[in-house]
Order: structure tokens, then sequence, then C-alpha cells
């Protein structure tokens, strides 16, 4: 689909695999411990990297029915001291997607809904910085008993 937009020129930004269908639900849904099939939209756009996944949720549909500051807590909690993730008390209004470019960071936002039992989990990453391959050395400091390499901030 990347390689298409590129070539194509598409829109700035643009949203895909609108079918809910997109790869990488399954490893959500078991990853996260859901019940309930997550609806997953990423996008592209116009930019040379960075990178927001938002994944909305039905709070009532997690295990033990949290809030979202149930959710930020726990979240915060997890990656407590972590220099290369990081779980924000202030998610900005509108998040941009390159603001970590050049870094290994992470950043996680929950935006909550005022009236139901909803939220919107935001991650925030520089795509190239912390792809695929970012990712892989990240885990296998985890799997080794190795502390976390320092992110490049």
């Amino acid at each position: 689909m990347i390689e298409a937009h590129e070539a194509s020129g598409g829109p700035a930004f643009e949203l895909y695999a609108m079918g809910l269908d997109h790869k990488h639900v399954p490893e959500i849904t078991l990853h996260g411990g859901l019940t309930r099939r997550p609806i997953f939209v990423p996008s592209a756009g116009h930019f040379a990297q960075g990178m927001l996944v938002c994944i909305p949720l039905h709070l009532d549909a997690l295990p033990c029915r949290p809030s979202a500051g149930d959710l930020r807590a726990a979240l915060a909690r997890h990656y407590a001291g972590s220099d290369t993730v990081r779980v924000s008390d202030n998610a900005p209004p509108r998040p941009g997607p390159d603001a970590l470019n050049g870094t290994d960071i992470l950043e996680l936002f929950v935006y909550p809904s005022c009236t139901h039992p909803q939220a919107v989990l935001v991650a925030r990453l520089d795509n190239l910085g912390k792809g695929a391959s970012g990712a892989a050395v990240q885990n296998l400091r985890l799997m080794l008993g190795l502390p976390e390499a320092p992110a490049h901030a």
C-alpha cells in the first residue's frame, strides 16, 4: 500500500485498510488480551518519516473494564523506567506524526471520551528509527535480559 501511495503521489494524508482486516489485527488482539476484535485504521501521508498508529477501544469490552485513566496508568506502570517508551500524562490535542523523527522513542497517548466508555490509544514513533528492525533489537534485548539501549533523543 505504501509503495502504491508513493508511486501514485497519493493524497497528503489517507486512511487505509478500511475493510478492517489489517494484517496486524490478530496480534493486537492476542497481545492486548482483547475479547473483542479492535477497530484498527492505519494511515499514510506525505512525510519522509514519522507515524501515528490509532486504535479505538471499547473500554467496557476490555478485561476488568478499565477507565481511560486506568488504561493510561497501567501503560505508565508497565513502561516505568523505560528509555524508549513514554506514556504521556498530557496528550496533545492534535498529535503530529513527525515529532519524534531521528529518535528511537515511542510515545503513547490515551484520548478518552467524556461521555462513553471509549478511548483512542495513539502511538507516535519514527517509523525509520523505531520500525520493525528497531523493535526487533529492542525485543532481543528484552529476551536476553539486557538493559535497554539508550534512546536517541
